[in-house]
């Protein structure tokens, strides 16, 4: 049960977003009325913080980094951690958007019991969420993959703008850059860029995070499929369901007889087997869900 992302796709084909949505909001609110749901979110819901997702229809074709290459080689990583050095800076800054505040306020009213996400960007978490699992991990921790020593990326992101002023200051004279969903700089020239190893055992230190050709950990698997079987119903919010990583939970919803409601931009793996799929923005969804009557 451990799933390795996928890479290598382009953006989704646009598709028109709902316009018959106050009559999509009603069956919403029926279908969820009275069942406690598990949200599943994607990069999708954080779009609107500024953070721009990988598949939605008219994002850049984009090929991340995978684990196999990060680990292969020294100029690899330091290729990796120039371009991270300047983008999670990027992602730190982003601020919840409508759409986490909303789960929030579901999760506060009795109707939420957690939030899985596919996200690295801890969005939730700021937005006050409880019960959140991080299926890919978060930009904000470092580890050494040699002997487990941890570091949070604030105090990583000291040590190497110490060793990387100059490098620093030429990137950013160039003005705005392009950052990618997992905080990525769209950086080529990263020749002199300085990175360091563990310093407690000299071993390769990689951002707590899942790499695309990595798999989940089996027990953040086995718990994201016990929060589904705790709860009444799934609501997949800004995901494609493109990558097993997130298909399966939707997958297993279904199986298992609870309702299942979609609320992304354009097609998903699980539109067939959807109860309810709206084609529309989670920060204009997920707010009139969240300011509805509805039991617990």
């Amino acid at each position: 049960m451990r799933t390795r992302l996928q890479i290598g796709w382009s953006p989704a084909e646009p598709t028109p977003i709902d316009a018959d949505l106050p009559e999509q909001l009603d069956r919403l609110r029926t279908l969820l009325d009275g069942r406690r749901f598990v949200a599943l979110t994607g990069a999708g819901i954080s779009t609107d913080s500024g953070i721009p997702d990988y598949r939605s229809p008219g994002a850049p074709v984009r090929t991340p980094m995978t684990l196999e290459m990060f680990l292969s080689s020294p100029d690899f990583r330091r290729h990796y951690w120039a371009r991270n050095h300047l983008g999670w800076r990027h992602m730190d800054a982003a601020q919840p958007n409508a759409a986490h505040r909303a789960l929030t306020q579901l999760q506060d009213q009795g109707r939420v019991t957690g939030v899985i996400t596919q996200n690295v960007d801890m969005l939730h978490t700021k937005a006050g969420t409880r019960r959140v699992l991080e299926l890919h991990g978060c930009y904000g921790r470092v580890r050494c993959l040699d002997c487990d020593w941890y570091i949070s990326r604030h105090r990583l992101a000291q040590r190497l703008e110490e060793l990387n002023a100059e490098f620093a200051r030429r990137v950013r004279g160039r003005g705005a850059i392009e950052v990618a969903p997992d905080a990525d700089a769209a950086l080529d020239d990263t020749s002199d860029f300085t990175m360091i190893d563990c310093p407690t055992c000299g071993g390769i230190i990689k951002p707590d995070i899942v790499y695309f050709g990595e798999s989940v950990p089996k027990p953040t698997v086995q718990q994201a499929f016990s929060m589904i079987d705790d709860a009444d119903a799934l609501l997949v919010v800004g995901s494609s369901l493109t990558v097993m990583s997130g298909l399966r939970f939707a997958r297993h919803a279904h199986r298992t007889g609870k309702p299942l409601v979609i609320v992304n931009r354009g097609t998903t793996r699980a539109d067939d087997i959807a109860d309810l799929k709206i084609d529309h923005l989670a920060s204009t969804v997920l707010p009139a869900l969240a300011d509805a009557a509805l039991t617990v």
